[in-house]
């Protein structure tokens, strides 16, 4: 069974920064595409951005030029760097592990989650 842990929340002042880590365990790391999601209080989950197994990335546009997205194969893990952090920012992060084959299945491995609180 995959397991998707993230890791690196916590409380951050207005303009801070953080790092958020995603470590998937029992997958093939590199053939995984990963979303990282966020999810604030009586709002819908929104997808913040996404990284491919070619390295290449998306993001919304609420964190594009703040957040980067990257990725270590050799350790199995996902990053998510903000910086400039707002409290409009504050939510529950999650990390999606996906996976695609050829013929358009798709398979989707979820983290349990790292609340961040961007407040003074």
């Amino acid at each position: 069974q995959v397991q998707v842990v993230e890791s690196g929340g916590g409380l951050v002042q207005p303009g801070g920064s953080l790092t958020l880590s995603c470590v998937a365990t029992r997958t093939v790391f590199s053939l995984n595409g990963v979303d990282w999601y966020r999810q604030a209080p009586e709002k819908e989950r929104e997808l913040v951005g996404t990284i491919t197994t070619a390295g290449l990335t998306t993001y919304a546009d609420s964190v594009k030029g703040r957040f980067t997205i990257s990725r270590d194969n050799a350790k199995n893990t996902a990053y998510l760097q903000m910086r400039s952090l707002k409290p409009e920012d504050t939510a529950v992060y999650y990390c999606n592990n996906f996976y695609e084959n050829s013929g358009g299945r798709r398979w989707d491995y979820w983290g349990q989650g790292t609340q961040v609180t961007v407040s003074s």
